[in-house]
């Protein structure tokens, strides 16, 4: 542990016992340090991100590389308590439970949301689920963290009317999930902590929803979550001492530290996992380290589909000391990739995680040292605004990649073997061919082939 690191360590040890403190603010709206921590959980310390899973599991990361080879500290998972048995997570990894995947999924409008459900995406395509099921289920299930139900709409646009109908059905829903909640009488400290869902406009537009917070139901509600920033904007002052998580969708590291600057506590970075599967191991740091200002900025990230990289010995990334970097080397991973094996997608993925914890705990320490501001301007003329494209094929299309595009869709991922000669099997599975039947018919049907 380095001397920054012990610091860290003392000021963590010294904090209070409730669940959020702040360590250290800039103003009322601003970047902000702190220190998240729950009974028999890892202490998170804040700004920081949570990994996004898939059925309860990071992808392409099984468990013992989970706890062996990364330092993701908390996760949104399926599930909890008698899940976390189920998938063997480490126990002092934090739990979140919510309604809403990360990215959200477009829902059909033939399956809107109502006064008493939301429309969810299930195996066996959208179904409705109510309010009062999901608040049952999520207590029996006693994650560490619970993202109450909102009527959150995704993908459409929103007018006067509509605001005020999520509105209404937020509010319902929250003090009845609340209610349901004092009425098991179960003891404080053994209960999940409850964020409220803050609906993606201005807190001017949902005002009788801020009044419930910061009346009806403040002494229940332990944190936000947050999907627009404009809903910071004008936050009321009686809930910003409160951590905030976002489920924002930041699609560049140049995103998080904006979303940083103006209060955000934890966050979820779909773009983590979205380079993974494209085969880019992310390559930036926090503060920026190149000594002189550079004629080109850097890229966010090395393509490791690249053919200059077949016969390079280098590391992923020069420097790194993850699991990935001090093991492979680039020509290994690229022939992983294009022998479509799992464990490029396995070794990339460890790699940009500890890029991720690297790049957080540098927010951190600026924050501490009070340079955040400074940096996030050199960062901004350092790197490229956007990650590098897509140039390979990804693995296959998984189910936190599914996005629905409405009935009678293709098959997301292509049949990986085809028949040799179809045409006999055709030919032997077909009715015999009338004796009217032209040249066309008997081709289709594997009979004979047209010559030219």
């Amino acid at each position: 542990m380095g001397s920054t690191d012990a610091v860290a360590a003392v000021q963590v040890a010294n904090l209070p016992s409730e669940m959020f403190s702040i360590i250290k603010t800039s103003g009322t709206i601003g970047p902000r340090l702190g220190c998240l921590r729950l009974a028999g959980r890892q202490v998170l310390e804040t700004p920081h991100f949570l990994a996004i899973t898939s059925r309860g599991v990071v992808p392409h990361i099984t468990q013992d590389s989970f706890a062996g080879a990364t330092g993701i500290s908390g996760v949104p998972p399926d599930g909890s308590s008698p899940l976390r048995r189920f998938i063997a997570l480490p126990e002092p990894t934090l739990l979140v439970l919510g309604a809403r995947r990360t990215p959200p999924v477009f829902a059909p409008s033939a399956n809107p949301n109502t006064n008493t459900s939301v429309s969810i995406c299930t195996s066996v395509g959208f179904r409705p689920m109510k309010a009062a099921d999901y608040a049952e289920g999520v207590e029996r299930l006693q994650p560490d963290i619970v993202v109450g139900l909102g009527d959150i709409p995704y993908g459409r646009a929103l007018g006067a009317k509509r605001i005020e109908k999520a509105t209404d059905r937020n509010i319902e829903w929250l003090q009845s999930h609340v209610k349901a909640r004092n009425d098991a009488k179960a003891p404080k400290g053994s209960r999940s902590k409850l964020f409220a869902s803050l609906p993606p406009v201005s807190c001017a537009n949902q005002q009788y929803y801020i009044d419930t917070l910061t009346q009806d139901v403040a002494k229940d509600v332990d944190g936000l979550a947050v999907y627009d920033m404009v809903s910071l904007e004008d936050l009321p002052e009686q809930l910003r001492h409160l951590p905030k998580l976002a489920f924002t969708e930041p699609s560049t590291p140049h995103e998080i530290l904006r979303q940083i600057s103006l209060g955000i506590d934890v966050l979820t970075i779909p773009f983590l996992t979205a380079a993974t599967d494209a085969g880019i191991a992310l390559d930036f740091t926090f503060p920026a380290n190149s000594s002189e200002q550079e004629a080109q900025p850097k890229i966010l990230g090395v393509d490791m589909w690249l053919e200059d990289h077949a016969t390079s010995l280098q590391p992923l990334v020069d420097g790194c000391k993850c699991y990935a970097c001090t093991n492979h080397h680039r020509a290994y991973v690229q022939h992983l990739l294009n022998a479509k094996e799992m464990l490029a997608w396995v070794l990339l993925q460890i790699h940009n995680h500890h890029t991720l914890d690297l790049f957080f705990a540098g927010i951190r320490q600026t924050l501490r040292n009070g340079s955040f501001e400074d940096n996030v301007e050199r960062f901004a003329k350092v790197y490229e605004t956007l990650l590098p494209e897509k140039t390979g094929q990804g693995p296959r299309v998984r189910g936190y990649q599914y996005k629905s595009e409405g009935p009678g869709e293709p098959k997301k991922n292509a049949a990986p073997f085809q028949t040799f000669d179809d045409k006999k099997e055709k030919l032997a599975e077909s009715t015999p061919p009338s004796a009217e039947a032209g040249a066309a018919e008997l081709e289709e049907l594997g009979f004979a082939e047209k010559q030219t």
